[in-house]
């Protein structure tokens, strides 16, 4: 006689039978919009630099900011940050090798610790210079497309909401979403606010941080493993 499939393996399937196809219509959705950037970028298409010339001329908050507007603005860049993405995930990692979901930790690893390294190849790649105000601007050094703090907060954002997804109901789902979407979008918009990225750099590091993030919970099965990563054992 056959035995019952385990009722949370059936629902771990189910889910994650919805979840895959929708992951692969994202990754190749920000696959299509990075490269078109790109594409413009090399090619020095020019309504793309209009575009971007105008959004950050509008936005930039200029050099002479008030002290207390340059602490908010760095102080909501920061999730941004690789050292931010590692001190908010390395408790969950933790958790993660403690309960034996050997691959949701090596996706964990891979798309957290990965994003930046991949993020420079990239800079490297496109040689972008960073915006050049006629006030100064933040007279950074470093290349600029794609936003590495842009794909970084949509690293973490995109892998918090996997991992904490299938334990949420459906009002906790559309809330964190919601703040998910903010933060994301918050910190895309300091990055031009303190003139140091274009908006095809952070709509760039956008479409790289979350199809990354996909992309490594595909081939790792996260989806799968996931349902149970953090529910408190029995």
């Amino acid at each position: 006689m056959s035995v019952p499939p385990d009722g949370d393996a059936v629902v771990t399937r189910t889910r994650s039978g919805r979840a895959v196809p929708a992951a692969i219509a994202v990754v190749i959705g920000c696959l299509v919009l990075f490269t078109l950037l790109g594409a413009g970028l090399r090619s020095e298409f020019g309504p793309q630099l209009r575009l971007d010339g105008a959004v950050s001329e509008a936005l930039y908050a200029g050099d002479h900011r008030a002290r207390a507007l340059d602490v908010l603005l760095k102080l909501l860049t920061a999730p941004g940050l690789s050292w931010f993405r590692f001190a908010v995930f390395l408790p969950v990692l933790v958790l993660l090798l403690r309960r034996r979901l050997w691959w949701t930790a090596a996706w964990l690893v891979t798309a957290v610790g990965l994003v930046s390294p991949l993020n420079l190849l990239l800079k490297h790649y496109f040689g972008r210079v960073r915006p050049d105000f006629s006030q100064g601007g933040a007279r950074l050094e470093s290349l600029s497309f794609p936003s590495g703090h842009s794909s970084g907060i949509a690293t973490l954002v995109t892998v918090a909401l996997i991992l904490a997804w299938p334990l949420l109901g459906a009002h906790a789902r559309r809330l964190a979403l919601a703040v998910g979407v903010v933060v994301v979008l918050v910190v895309g918009l300091t990055r031009m606010w303190l003139g140091v990225h274009f908006l095809s750099d952070v709509v760039g590091g956008w479409t790289l941080g979350v199809g990354w993030s996909l992309l490594t919970a595909l081939l790792f099965g996260a989806f799968a493993e996931g349902r149970a990563a953090l529910r408190p054992t029995s």
